[in-house]
């Protein structure tokens, strides 16, 4: 067994004139147990170590140090990957475990920071779905960590709160709401997150989960109302305010990917307009997520975007509210009986919670808690 324990007992002993059986004998152990010991193949417990020290009229700390190297090999292990775009060699991601399944969730580094991650894809294989990690270190207790999948741009804000009140760890993920939704039922995540409108009704969720899942025992709690609407430049300049005018030339849109419950509002409004997707310039560019599809207008790729009001407040840009939408935390039954569950829905109710969510993301947290179904 390797160890990071480098003995200097051999140099000693042969500077003090001494042999390694008479050292053994006066410490009470075999002349075998004194070459290994000084092979470094075995660290004697602390009376041995304390006698020799004593025998040879020097320090502990001279027998041995800690071994000053390169870094252990990591250990590795395969997982599937969950992801909506390919990874690469070397992205970092963090590791969740969904019952007796692991995942792995890629993570991006932020401008001057790098991600929080538990290791790095070391091999890409044949099966898309899976990856060989190299990870730091052996893993954390699962038994206080969520994995939850959805667009909302504030569950890093409820995710911070429920690690410090609740002592729970939230690894989420970005995806669309159906196909959270999908990767729920799929066994994928604890959580899944969405805004999907039901246009006959209004509603938000309910009737999609009834129509697509109506076999399935999940329990729905409200996070939070907020408006989606238009984000555009600080001021408007291009003066967008109907769904028309994304069909103006000097117009350049960024959609949300197919499933989003952007793309579904964009559509319906599209049609209720009379206005041909094929007339939106970036009607085909998609960004994964609000902050993503925000983020491409303060950087001037698009002039326009549907995103939640929060992603506009994050980056100083323009906001036209066009509705206000339910967003819900979806999960099965069993899931919520969960203690680490039973902890973010604690964290749900806290007022230190709900200012957060009013006050940076400028949502409605009337409802947050709620169980719905």
């Amino acid at each position: 067994m390797e160890t990071s324990v480098k003995s200097h007992l051999g140099d000693i002993r042969r500077r003090r004139g001494i042999s390694a059986a008479h050292l053994a004998k006066t410490v009470g152990t075999s002349r075998q147990t004194i070459y290994a010991i000084e092979a470094g193949s075995f660290v004697p417990n602390t009376e041995v170590t304390l006698r020799m020290a004593r025998a040879l009229e020097v320090a502990v700390e001279e027998l041995f140090t800690l071994a000053v190297g390169p870094p252990a090999h990591p250990e590795h292990v395969v997982t599937e990957i969950l992801s909506e775009s390919p990874v690469a060699l070397g992205q970092a991601v963090r590791i969740c475990r969904v019952g007796e399944r692991r995942f792995s969730i890629p993570v991006n580094a932020a401008p001057y920071y790098l991600p929080e991650a538990d290791g790095v894809v070391a091999k890409l294989g044949r099966n898309p779905n899976k990856v060989d990690l190299a990870i730091f270190g052996s893993e954390e207790s699962t038994e206080k960590k969520l994995l939850m999948a959805g667009c909302d741009p504030a569950i890093g804000l409820m995710s911070r709160v429920v690690e410090k009140l609740g002592g729970v760890e939230i690894v989420s993920t970005g995806a669309a709401s159906k196909l959270a939704l999908r990767w729920l039922v799929e066994g994928k995540v604890h959580i899944a997150g969405s805004h999907l409108e039901d246009p006959a009704t209004g509603e938000f969720n309910l009737p999609y989960l009834r129509s697509q899942y109506p076999g399935e025992d999940f329990v729905v709690v409200t996070f939070a109302r907020w408006e989606e609407g238009f984000v555009t430049a600080a001021g408007n300049p291009l003066a967008i305010r109907r769904v028309e005018d994304l069909a103006q030339p000097k117009v350049t849109f960024m959609n949300r990917e197919a499933g989003s419950g952007s793309r579904a509002l964009l559509d319906r409004l599209l049609g209720e307009s009379g206005t041909l997707a094929s007339k939106v310039r970036g009607y085909g560019r998609v960004a994964h997520g609000h902050l993503a599809a925000a983020y491409a207008v303060l950087t001037g790729e698009s002039d326009c975007c549907l995103a939640t009001r929060s992603a506009a407040q994050t980056f100083g840009l323009g906001f036209l509210a066009l509705q206000s939408e339910r967003y819900d935390l979806v999960m099965r039954r069993e899931t919520l009986e969960l203690p680490a569950a039973q902890a973010m829905m604690d964290v749900l109710q806290r007022a230190a919670l709900r200012r957060k969510l009013e006050v940076l993301a400028g949502y409605d947290t009337a409802q947050t808690g709620q169980v719905l179904a």
